[in-house]
């Protein structure tokens, strides 16, 4: 299917391996000029150079969601790189693993700054543009959690439900303009972060990482993990022409494993 948004213009953050990078591939692949963004060079360049080699228009900004001069340092690069902006891909890395009682006042602070505070002020920045050129599509990557809190995840339970909130007031206030915001939900995609949070459980649990994983296995219907590949063609569609009435939806990708409707 042709997604309807060949030479549009997408900022994918958290972009230089897993999801984000499945998202910026995916877009790519359509026609998208994206631009990526993370901490490491090496990783970026690599991925601008792959997508680049299989046909796409790709670029990349070093930057880390941490720095307090991320949001103006994005403005810029898309001013520079882009010339603008149609789709905002609002991706962040995970926060430490953890029960409620670990969370202390200083590290919600430092992640609610660059989970929840750094997403919201970077789309506004964007927003006026898109309204104005009557297209945005702002993608909001998030957890299944959200539905269903996950066990020793407190603090990616409790920053990621704030962005529940913030999108659905979000999608009713700009969606005349023609801008759609939504969130995608993944489940056990298989990535870098899924082997981390694993080797976290087993440890804790004085499991092996093999136990762990086959427990966790088990209790998906789909009887698997999900690939990088599946959760990103979800995200481009809704990035897409043809999702222009879908909005202020959450979207899970999880094989079936929430146990609410």
């Amino acid at each position: 299917m042709d997604l309807g948004i060949s030479g549009k213009r997408a900022l994918v953050l958290a972009a230089s391996r897993g999801l984000g990078l499945g998202i910026a591939r995916a877009l790519a692949a359509e026609g998208v000029h994206v631009l990526i963004c993370g901490r490491s060079e090496d990783r970026l360049k690599a991925n601008v150079e792959e997508i680049r080699a299989a046909g796409g228009k790709a670029d990349f900004e070093v930057a880390d969601l941490a720095d307090g001069h991320f949001v103006e340092q994005m403005i810029h690069a898309v001013h520079d790189i882009l010339g603008g902006i149609d789709i905002l891909v609002n991706n962040t890395g995970g926060p430490t693993p953890g029960t409620v009682e670990d969370m202390d006042g200083d590290t919600l602070d430092m992640f609610f700054q660059t989970m929840v505070v750094r997403v919201i002020t970077l789309t506004n920045a964007f927003l006026p543009l898109m309204k104005t050129q009557g297209f945005g599509r702002i993608l909001t990557i998030a957890s299944s959690g959200v539905f269903e809190p996950i066990p020793n995840l407190a603090l990616s339970n409790t920053l990621r439900g704030a962005l529940v909130g913030w999108n659905k007031t979000l999608s009713s206030e700009v969606a005349s303009y023609g801008v759609t915001a939504n969130m995608l939900l993944p489940g056990r995609i298989h990535t870098d972060r899924i082997d981390e949070l694993d080797g976290a459980n087993a440890k804790r649990s004085g499991k092996s990482l093999d136990e762990v994983r086959a427990a966790s296995v088990k209790s998906i219907p789909a009887q698997r993990l999900g690939t990088v590949d599946e959760f990103a063609a979800a995200g481009a569609f809704l990035c897409s022409a043809q999702a222009s009435y879908i909005t202020g939806t959450m979207l899970r990708v999880d094989g079936g494993a929430a146990k609410s409707n």
